[in-house]
């Protein structure tokens, strides 16, 4: 790398030198390296060409002009591209929704991190060795409770089509994971649990008297203008454009998934946009959701484990906020989230000036090498943007 980059320079020099003995001054200098908007469309290209069907992106720079690419088809019985604009399912990234809605409560005295989920929740987290009454908010924001990930999911394409309508209440969610011993006490450990933030979006009703996507909604979407995420509930479609969604269970196994119900879809039925996932990032970074106190809680990390280490190499976890090493210097920050054969990786800097927003329409599921090079493609193409975006152009 610092060969050729020398040698361009050289090239460069050699040249201007010769143009000037002419009396011809070059108009522009000749560009070290892609553009940001041509380096993002190779890093979709790429994503595609290890055979996800769709791929979206929107990187925004830190003069706050967007670069935009999209790669592969949104159908793949029509050929239809993909939208630059499309929906997707939110999954996870949901999180750190509910994470910025908790700790409002907590600024305007509503709530502490420090109370306990049966302060909130009697009785609720309970048998086989779950004990409500040493788990604290903190502990299910930050994965460290120890509370089992008991969620039902689909690893072959026959439970996908039995198990595509069902509605679970968060109590039924509950209970499932109490029938399980937890990982390790709490604060002992971490170990990632969707369960944690089902209990959260039912502190966050206990609280304010209104469910947690209606909080969302009035403290987040509204302010913010995210006019195009939206809450689904027990609808399994999503509003158009959007490219539909695969899941790669294998040889002869990719399968049509784009039409499923959340399975926790109180916290996790969420629809949006590149643009809006932006948006939520950079306001949250940039100070303009939370005051300073709990948004520097939100940024205390601690180690994850071993195997998501795989996944997010140097990756430490806040409270519904994951921090990532960049190659270029510091770290990034975002969430990201996967559902229903959508992935979609994100990040924005720690000052929130520069963002990015990944989006697949297909999961590679069959194997863990394919998880890993779906992953490591997409947080490269994260990293990337993040790297040269600092004054980006539309293209």
């Amino acid at each position: 790398m610092a060969l050729t980059l020398r040698t361009h320079l050289i090239t460069a020099l050699c040249c201007a030198a010769a143009l000037l003995a002419t009396g011809i001054a070059p108009a522009l200098a000749s560009p070290v390296g892609p553009s940001p908007a041509e380096q993002l469309r190779r890093d979709t290209v790429a994503i595609r060409d290890l055979g996800i069907s769709g791929v979206q992106a929107r990187a925004v720079g830190a003069d706050g002009r967007p670069s935009v690419a999209t790669s592969g088809t949104a159908d793949l019985r029509t050929g239809r591209p993909v939208s630059a604009d499309g929906y997707f399912r939110m999954a996870s990234t949901a999180k750190t929704l509910v994470a910025t809605v908790v700790l409002q409560l907590e600024a305007e005295g509503r709530l502490s991190l420090d109370d306990t989920a049966d302060r909130w929740l009697p009785g609720v987290v309970d048998g086989n060795g779950n004990d409500g009454r040493r788990i604290s908010l903190r502990h299910l924001l930050q994965h460290t409770s120890g509370i089992r990930d008991a969620m039902p999911g689909y690893t072959t394409p026959e439970e996908y089509y039995q198990q595509r309508y069902t509605v679970y209440e968060s109590q039924q969610l509950i209970d499932l994971a109490m029938e399980q011993a937890p990982e390790f006490p709490p604060g002992e450990g971490w170990a990632y649990s969707n369960t944690g933030y089902v209990l959260l979006g039912m502190v966050v009703r206990e609280a304010t008297g209104s469910p947690a996507r209606r909080e969302i909604e009035r403290r987040i979407l509204r302010p913010l203008g995210l006019h195009r995420t939206k809450w689904m509930g027990t609808a399994p479609t999503l509003p158009r454009p959007h490219a539909r969604a695969y899941e790669y269970y294998g040889p002869g196994s990719r399968v049509d998934v784009t039409d499923q119900i959340s399975v926790d879809h109180e916290n996790y039925s969420w629809v949006t946009t590149t643009e809006d996932e932006n948006r939520f990032f950079r306001a949250l970074l940039g100070g303009r959701l939370l005051p300073a106190r709990q948004l520097a809680a939100m940024k205390e990390t601690v180690p994850v484990d071993a195997a998501t280490e795989e996944m997010w190499p140097g990756g430490r976890y806040g409270l519904g906020l994951v921090e990532r090493p960049l190659g270029c210097g510091g770290s990034y920050w975002g969430h990201e989230g996967g559902d229903g054969g959508y992935i979609t990786l994100n990040g924005v800097t720690d000052d929130g000036r520069r963002s990015v927003v990944v989006s697949m329409s297909e999961a590679r599921g069959d194997s863990l090498e394919h998880i890993l090079e779906q992953e490591n493609a997409a947080s490269a193409l994260v990293e990337n943007a993040l790297c040269t975006a600092g004054g980006s152009k539309a293209p």
